[in-house]
């Protein structure tokens, strides 16, 4: 098994598991350089909210970073309205980058 057919096999099995809750899903992307999370209605298919380090011109601590992108993800989601989300890691582990982007979401309001 190649690893890109390993990681969209851990991606699909965590989406599948979280998709069908009911709620919005803050999905998450990580590049080498940025951390991107959006907030997706899957059953209308659009983004709610979003919010990624790219945008907000932020660097330095990737961890740090990934922290703030969680809490702007977070008042953008309450600026709609939106309290209560299914955390999808994607193919990710949740560990570093990516548990620092739910603490910080989490602060920013959110429940999951």
């Amino acid at each position: 098994m190649s690893k890109l057919t390993a990681f969209d096999r851990r991606k699909h099995r965590v989406r599948n598991r979280v998709r069908n809750a009911g709620r919005p899903r803050l999905s998450v992307f990580r590049s080498l350089q940025h951390i991107y999370a959006q907030i997706i209605d899957d059953t209308r298919g659009v983004t709610l909210a979003a919010a990624s380090s790219k945008a907000l011109g932020l660097s330095g601590n990737k961890t740090e970073v990934a922290k703030k992108v969680g809490q702007a993800v977070a008042e953008a989601a309450k600026a709609k309205g939106i309290t209560q989300v299914v955390f999808d890691r994607g193919s990710y582990k949740y560990h570093g980058r990516v548990k620092a982007l739910a603490e910080g979401a989490r602060e920013g309001g959110l429940e999951f």
